[in-house]
Parts: C-alpha cells; sequence; structure tokens
C-alpha cells in the first residue's frame, strides 16, 4: 500500500504551505514509509476516511461526530499562539477595526460570519459564546457562511459582516503572514477553549508506525529551529479521545439554553 499524507488546515498562504510541506516532507523521510504529499481531491471528510491515510489534520467538530470510529488519534501541536494553552486553543471574537461593537453582547442585531458548519473553531465555540446571550434561539440579524476563516475575516473588513470567531492559530498565522487584513480588524473576546487540532491516521496504520511518527514530530522540529518557529510548532501533545468530548460539551450546553444554531 502507498500511503498518503497531507495538512490542510493552516496553509493561509502559499509561502506557509511551503513550509508546512517542507516541514511534513522531513518527518515521512524520519519514519520512511512509501507515502505521497497530496492536495486532497475531494471533500475532506471522505479524504479523512481514506484507509492509505498515513498523517493529517482534522478538526475535533468532524472527529467527534463520528470520524473517530474511523481513525487513530496521532498527536495534537502545541503552539505558540495568543489564545493557545498547551494543547488547547480558542477562539478570537473580531469585529471590524473601526467597528462600535467592544464585547459580544454588543453585537445583538449584528451580523455574524462563520467558516462552516462542522467546525469548533468557527462555529461550535462561537454558537456556545453566544447563546447566554440570545433570546427565543436568536442573537444576530443575519448570518454568513463564508467556507473558511479568511473568508469570514475578509467578510468582516468588507463590512459584509460584523463579528466572527477565527481560530486563535490560524489568526497569529494571519497576523504574521496578512499583516495588512489583520489590521483592519480588532479582537473583543475569545471563547472557550478546547484541545487543538489532531493529526490523524487511518485506523490501518500499524501501531509502530504511529509511534514512530510521534517520535519523529518532535525530532524535526529540531532540524530547523527557524521553521518551526514560523510555523508557530513548540511541541505535540499525546491526548486521549475522551479530552475531546470538551467539544461535545460545548455543544450541549449551547442546545440547553436554546441556542441551537447561529442566528
Amino acid at each position: 500500500m502507498t500511503w498518503i499524507a497531507a495538512l490542510p488546515m493552516y496553509n493561509i498562504t502559499p509561502a506557509l504551505a511551503l513550509e508546512w510541506r517542507g516541514w511534513l516532507s522531513d518527518v515521512l523521510h524520519k519514519v520512511k514509509p512509501a507515502c505521497r504529499i497530496v492536495e486532497p481531491d475531494e471533500e475532506l471528510h471522505g479524504f479523512w476516511r481514506r484507509p492509505n491515510l498515513l498523517i493529517s489534520q482534522t478538526c475535533g467538530f468532524p472527529l467527534m461526530h463520528g470520524l473517530h470510529e474511523q481513525v487513530q488519534l496521532i498527536a495534537t501541536p502545541r503552539f505558540d499562539a495568543p489564545g493557545c494553552d498547551g494543547a488547547h486553543y480558542s477562539s478570537v471574537l473580531v469585529t471590524r477595526a473601526n467597528a462600535e461593537f467592544d464585547s459580544l453582547a454588543s453585537c445583538r442585531g449584528a451580523r455574524a460570519a462563520y467558516n462552516q458548519d462542522d467546525s469548533n473553531s468557527g462555529m461550535n465555540v462561537f454558537r456556545h459564546a453566544v447563546a447566554p446571550h440570545s433570546r427565543a434561539g436568536m442573537f444576530f440579524s443575519a448570518v454568513l457562511r463564508t467556507c473558511s476563516h479568511l473568508g469570514s475575516l475578509q467578510a468582516v473588513a468588507d463590512n459584509r459582516a460584523d463579528v466572527a470567531a477565527i481560530d486563535c492559530v490560524t489568526f497569529a498565522f494571519v497576523c504574521d503572514e496578512l499583516p495588512d487584513l489583520a489590521r483592519q480588524v480588532r479582537a473583543i473576546g475569545v471563547t472557550a477553549a478546547s484541545p487543538g487540532l489532531p493529526l490523524i491516521a487511518s485506523g490501518s496504520v500499524p501501531r509502530a508506525t504511529i509511534e514512530a511518527l510521534r517520535d519523529a514530530l518532535n525530532e524535526t522540529l529540531t532540524i530547523r529551529p527557524e521553521r518551526a518557529k514560523r510555523l508557530r510548532l513548540q511541541g505535540f501533545s499525546v491526548l486521549p479521545l475522551t479530552d475531546y468530548e470538551r467539544i461535545g460539551q460545548l455543544e450541549n450546553e449551547a442546545r440547553a439554553a436554546g441556542y441551537t444554531r447561529l442566528a
């Protein structure tokens, strides 16, 4: 079997994507499987379920909504980014730099943007943050799905939306790589924290290979420390799947408050 690998989650610019690809190549070189780095040519939910997937990165929300039955957790990155605490992360609540809003509570009746329905950082924790302020399941005047965190940031900057929740790691990379966009928005809060985006492998990957991958992840950070710094990688933690139950807890708390969807 020829294995495949891809890191699709934090490629916010082509230059950053090349850094991720180079780091992944070094990881695979240490493990030495027959593996190709690919660009997913299908919807990610299908890609993550490929039986020959050696390593990729997913969001915790789909992980806990069925994906965990078909994959293994390899490790969770620890990022050097505001809003991260070890292997846990939160989302930054942003509005336009010149907007009148100074807190999430002040955004009642405003327009929200979010990336995807199955995103923990862009939808689930956002819903959880809004839930205490909602009335009869409503809070915003309009909600826009943008398909990406960059799309949500651009929607806020372009005055097509007023507030969004952005994965704090993505936001840190935007500040690094796209400072002009970062200057067009400002933070007005943060969401609750949950475990970060895990690296996963197909359930068919041998246990010894999973262990070799874990060793290689940390070893490659010392090969080129300047690359690790640009990727904001501090190391990796091996979290049990039960830690990711926090994501479902946030979902359930919002639902218990009568706020089942962003609205």
